[in-house]
């Protein structure tokens, strides 16, 4: 059996949980250190970008000073297959950021099976929609938008990255999002469709299959203003992770993803506690991107 379509491998090699034993604690480290970020940061919590069911995002502010330009904004996606976890489980990515200057927008949406994937790739698009209109009223530069995400979210911040905002509204900018960093993202779900711990909750079909694979998509078109898609992973995560991380260099060429990267030793959940330590090469590259 073709190993896209053999159920018991693609269980193997896309179940997190069960590729790394230890995946309890980090999400209880996630947890503890997302509350304690909360209390320590300027944090507004839940404010609407939406009037559906999850349409809620938490802003993490930086202190203001009156002479300082508008802050870059990094617009963080948490992961969990579309079907579970938080923003609250992820506020633990703001304190680095927040303490060089930088906005963090950490947006919820909804979970499959209540709604599908292209669903909530929509909410994502309100989401940048509503940060670009309101940002600004709290300090961030909506013309410097960096999304990143991870896992399921670094599937949403390649969407995202090739939007086609203008068509969405017409005063919306063609390079609304500057730069997109997706960590141990997915790119072509059709190995999803298939995979039985997953089949359930997502419900794709081949038409939002065709609809939600960015790796299907054109490259985006070159704008002056538009910087590229940088693509990670952990070195330690499974051999269609890896594959995966590489489908949209493959796709939109080195020009469009000049960054195609598995950082060594890490597997899918130590990867993103990487982008929050200030020495590794993750978070240097994030902070490259924001330009602080």
């Amino acid at each position: 059996m073709n190993a896209r379509t053999d159920t018991a491998w693609l269980d193997a090699q896309y179940n997190n949980r069960a590729l790394v034993p230890a995946h309890a604690k980090h999400l209880a480290h996630w947890a503890s250190a997302s509350a304690e970020a909360r209390q320590r940061l300027v944090c507004l919590p839940d404010v609407a970008y939406g009037h559906g069911s999850g349409e809620t995002l938490d802003l993490f502010l930086p202190p203001r000073q009156a002479d300082r330009p508008l802050a870059p904004v990094l617009l963080f996606i948490h992961g969990g297959y579309w079907r579970s976890l938080d923003k609250r489980d992820h506020s633990f990515v703001a304190p680095p950021f927040v303490q060089r200057g930088a906005v963090v927008v950490v947006p919820n949406y909804a979970l499959c099976p209540a709604v599908t994937v292209p669903d909530i790739a929509l909410q994502m698009v309100k989401a940048l929609v509503w940060t670009w209109d309101h940002i600004a009223t709290h300090g961030g530069d909506p013309d410097r938008i960096t999304v990143v995400g991870h896992s399921a979210g670094g599937h949403l911040a390649a969407m995202l990255l090739a939007a086609l905002w203008p068509q969405w509204r017409s005063d919306l900018p063609p390079a609304l999002v500057k730069n997109a960093l997706s960590i141990s993202g997915l790119y072509e779900l059709e190995p999803l469709r298939h995979t039985p711990f997953l089949r359930d909750a997502l419900r794709l079909t081949p038409a939002q299959v065709a609809q939600a694979s960015p790796a299907r998509f054109p490259a985006p078109a070159a704008l002056s203003d538009r910087g590229a898609l940088s693509c990670v992973a952990g070195g330690a995560e499974s051999d269609e992770f890896l594959r995966q991380n590489t489908l949209m260099r493959q796709a939109w060429g080195t020009a469009a993803v000049p960054v195609c990267e598995a950082l060594p030793g890490l597997n899918h959940f130590s990867v993103l506690e990487a982008l929050v330590q200030p020495r590794h090469r993750l978070h240097r590259l994030a902070r490259q991107l924001l330009g602080i």
